[in-house]
């Protein structure tokens, strides 16, 4: 008898772990308080924390249970992240809730989004100096664009092994843009540039609304055809919404379909965070250039948005819209109407920053492209 329960508690995971697990069971529980005690991005976080918790139960090999045994449900879930076919759902889903108008109103505006994919590129030369394989540094730059599934999806074709550090650290900067952005805003800001009050956009019409996403997908898809499973995505999921006879299709996309596959991707990439693979110096090189690629991109935003301003003689651009360049829809745009009604209450800029945040959407979708096709 002594020795069946001996025999039992080896078996558990009180004898099986060690203290990696219960850094990550940690690392779970701080996601899953941020998700509801702070409410940052808590459609992502609390689905991830408890991936996390999941992934970093200590098992034994061999009982067809962890994620990373071929056996195992898990397992057959993560392949959906691992091939790259959530990410390209997500976008349906995105594109079937986006509304294009204030791009069309002033397309102007895309250029900050373009702007922002600076720190993409720039973090990709980072992780090349810090000694990453070329295809692990595009992989680790795409953090910049701040577009969870679009890291997801680059990293499945190009860094497989990384995805689990790399849609972390791009989901945990996304959730905390409130954070991350508002002082790199008002550093490089003054405050009159604060207090800019921008034009109010034209009426755009039905036809115009019909037409953008299916031209836009043709252009980009031409200009970065290894974009094409994201943009076709998400062009197809506007389109939906805009046609006006497919409301059913696309109420589908953008409620349930996209809300079943944000938990079963964010379960399963909290859970490949096991602890034995996730807590190397890989992965704290990974979060540290991530965070300065999210920053690149937030400052790059708002600098060419003050460069854009030294052309224009009238209908200046509040410089604080560049920092909703990156791509966390619409999260960092709401950051922008935050700060700037700080300084003035009665300064609605949320409809000028959504510009820039759709064109950051595209814009990091087409970064992804390109550097698919370059390490190709």
């Amino acid at each position: 008898m002594e020795h069946f329960f001996i025999n039992f508690f080896h078996h558990t995971g009180f004898y099986l772990g060690d203290y990696r697990n219960f850094i990550m069971l940690f690392i779970g529980v701080i996601f899953i308080y941020l998700g509801i005690a702070k409410k940052y991005e808590p459609l992502l976080l609390i689905p991830i924390g408890f991936g996390i918790l999941v992934g970093n139960i200590p098992l034994f090999q061999g009982i067809g249970v962890g994620i990373y045994e071929d056996n195992s449900v898990l397992h057959y879930i993560y392949f959906g992240v691992t091939k790259g076919v959530f990410p390209p759902l997500i976008f349906l889903g995105i594109g079937a809730m986006t509304d294009f108008s204030t791009l069309l109103a002033r397309p102007l505006l895309v250029l900050l989004g373009a702007a922002a994919q600076a720190g993409i590129f720039i973090t990709f030369l980072g992780a090349l100096a810090l000694g990453f394989h070329p295809h692990e540094a595009a992989s680790i730059g795409i953090i910049g664009g701040a577009d969870g599934p679009t890291a997801i999806f680059l990293t499945a074709k190009l860094a497989p092994k990384l995805i689990g550090p790399i849609a972390v650290a791009a989901y945990s900067y996304m959730a905390l843009v409130p954070v991350i952005q508002p002082p790199i805003m008002k550093l490089l800001t003054t405050r009159k540039e604060r207090l800019i009050r921008m034009e109010e956009p034209r009426k755009v019409t039905k036809r115009e609304k019909m037409i953008f996403p299916i031209v836009v997908f043709l252009l980009c898809a031409f200009l970065s055809p290894a974009a094409l499973p994201l943009l076709g995505m998400l062009c197809f999921g506007n389109v939906l919404k805009e046609s006006g006879v497919t409301e059913r299709l696309a109420e589908t996309a953008r409620t349930s379909l996209i809300d079943i596959v944000t938990i079963l991707l964010g379960l399963t990439v909290g859970a490949s965070t096991q602890a034995d693979i996730f807590l190397t110096s890989e992965s704290v090189e990974i979060f540290f250039l991530g965070a300065l690629s999210f920053a690149v991109a937030t400052a790059a935003g708002v600098i060419f948005a003050k460069i854009m301003n030294l052309f224009l003689n009238k209908h200046k651009i509040n410089p604080l819209i560049g920092a909703a360049g990156v791509s966390a829809v619409p999260d960092s745009a709401r950051v922008v109407q935050v700060v700037g009604q700080a300084e003035d209450p009665t300064n609605f800029l949320l409809m000028h920053a959504m510009a820039p945040n759709i064109s950051g959407v595209i814009g990091s979708a087409v970064a992804a492209g390109v550097l698919w096709s370059f390490m190709s």
